[in-house]
């Protein structure tokens, strides 16, 4: 039975336990099975777990929604009791760093039911759009080997993508769940800032622009996974506002005619033009949704285009590293040395440590000139934003790797690559990346969706219609189980 199992996502699975037609152990002996049949290839999961796993599953686990289902979690921010966390880092690993609790969300992983077989991969604390850690090596993507799955939660969707397991934990500051969920055909929900815990080791990431979710094969998955792992939790600095119902039961709900804008080219801050494919996938994104009743104009907040976009992400992003990495010092006790640490993490420390405190303060506040912008795109009478999820097809590996004699010369490709992902890092908004669009080559190009900040509801509304409309279960990549 394992094997007809492998594409029955996790809401499925789950209902099986429940039904009493297979156990948790043989749920988890099928995923320990594909995991060891395709991680050779793909270095997907980079900590395998499965004794602890084995051991889980034949305990008696919480009678949660997803009792028994096996579950992979990405080795970054998302702690679990007595576990490496390593973050990608070769320096942690080396010392063997272990967590000694779990993060709230993890816990509530456990209550919900889910089983841990792993860790993923992800680039050296995140920093980047692949997955080609030196703590792991290169993670590949299931769709064409040569190719990155994108990142950072490559590896837990090269994961999903091929079979593994049917979703993964995964986070996002920068597009970290959507850029690997389009360049592995699958779905990637953001969600809005302040609706998944980030504590009890912190109010918030990034100042506001990482969260964490899912990647999944399903919307359902996604719907249902967020029911277990939303709300606050005391102490947290702000939340988003309960939903009105299960955000299961908003995947098979109307939504009503919308009215969309949408774009089909790069916001002008990026430093190449939007790639055909994605040209292509956005257009035919924009009839479907026509055809399903809703009204798209080519209309978008005027903030995408301002070039302050491109300097408070990047002010953000080095702030935050040099203060991780300070932490990091404290924590291992003395100075860490540049051949520690991967050029382009080194070389995002030191701009960080060089930057005036003043450039700082006015990255954090000019994203409410981006969110003000926003506003007034849905006050005028926009319900959506549709844009492409990324500028370009899945890359090469190896594209993005920093040079010592350029280590910040990735960061134009890197801006041409995520255009738009980081955008609603900044404003809060939940966005989801969807898998409508293949290429003459065969790789996936995704679609990306754009809601107010707490409306997670309409954007599973509107995935749930386009899943329906246009279903991408059946789909495989050419590396699957």
């Amino acid at each position: 039975m394992t094997s007809d199992l492998t594409w029955i996502d996790a809401v499925g699975q789950a209902e099986l336990v429940a039904k009493g037609e297979i156990s948790p152990s043989e749920l988890v002996e099928g995923a320990i099975a594909r995991i060891e049949k395709l991680n050779p290839t793909l270095n997907a999961v980079v900590t395998p777990l499965f004794e602890k796993g084995r051991a889980q599953a034949a305990s008696h686990l919480p009678n949660g929604p997803f009792r028994g289902v096996p579950f992979l979690l990405k080795d970054l921010i998302c702690a679990t009791q007595g576990d490496p966390l390593y973050n990608g880092c070769r320096l942690m690993k080396s010392l063997g760093m272990v967590s000694p609790i779990d993060t709230n969300l993890a816990a509530r992983y456990r209550a919900a039911g889910l089983v841990f077989l792993g860790k993923t991969a992800t680039p050296e604390f995140g920093l980047t759009a692949t997955s080609e850690a030196l703590a792991y090596g290169p993670t590949k993507n299931p769709w064409d080997v040569t190719r990155s799955p994108g990142g950072s939660s490559g590896g837990s969707a090269a994961a999903v993508a091929s079979g593994m397991v049917p979703a993964a934990h995964a986070n996002d500051g920068g597009g970290s769940i959507r850029i690997p969920a389009s360049a592995c055909g699958i779905v990637g929900l953001k969600t809005s800032r302040g609706r998944i815990s980030l504590g009890p080791l912190a109010g918030e990431g990034w100042n506001g622009l990482a969260g964490e979710h899912v990647v999944s094969r399903t919307v359902r998955d996604s719907a249902a996974l967020l029911d277990a792992t939303q709300g606050y939790m005391p102490g947290d600095p702000y939340a988003a506002p309960p939903p009105e119902r299960p955000f299961l039961a908003e995947v098979t709900r109307a939504p009503g005619k919308l009215r969309i804008g949408f774009m089909e080219r790069s916001p002008s801050f990026a430093k190449t033009p939007l790639h055909g494919d994605c040209v292509a996938a956005v257009r035919d994104a924009a009839k479907l949704l026509e055809s399903l009743g809703h009204s798209l104009e080519m209309k978008h907040p005027s903030a995408i285009d301002d070039p302050s976009v491109e300097k408070t992400l990047f002010n953000i992003i080095i702030a935050q590293t040099a203060g991780l990495l300070g932490l990091v010092e404290a924590t291992v006790g003395r100075a860490i040395r540049p051949d520690e640490l991967e050029v382009w993490t080194w070389a995002l420390w030191q701009e960080g440590k060089r930057m005036p405190m003043l450039d700082f303060l006015a990255a954090v506040e000019w994203r409410n000139v981006l969110s003000r912008s926003f506003g007034e795109f849905y006050s005028s009478g926009f319900d959506l934003l549709l844009t492409p999820t990324l500028g370009a097809p899945p890359l090469p590996l190896g594209a993005l790797t920093a040079r010592p004699d350029a280590p910040l010369a990735p960061w134009d490709k890197l801006l041409g690559f995520i255009p738009f992902t980081p955008i609603q890092n900044m404003t809060g908004e939940p966005a989801i990346s969807l898998p409508l669009h293949w290429n003459a080559s065969g790789l996936p190009i995704g679609v990306q969706l754009v809601a107010p900040w707490g409306r997670e509801d309409l954007l599973l509304r509107v995935a749930g219609q386009l899943e329906t409309a246009r279903p991408w279960a059946s789909r495989r990549p050419p590396v699957h189980a």
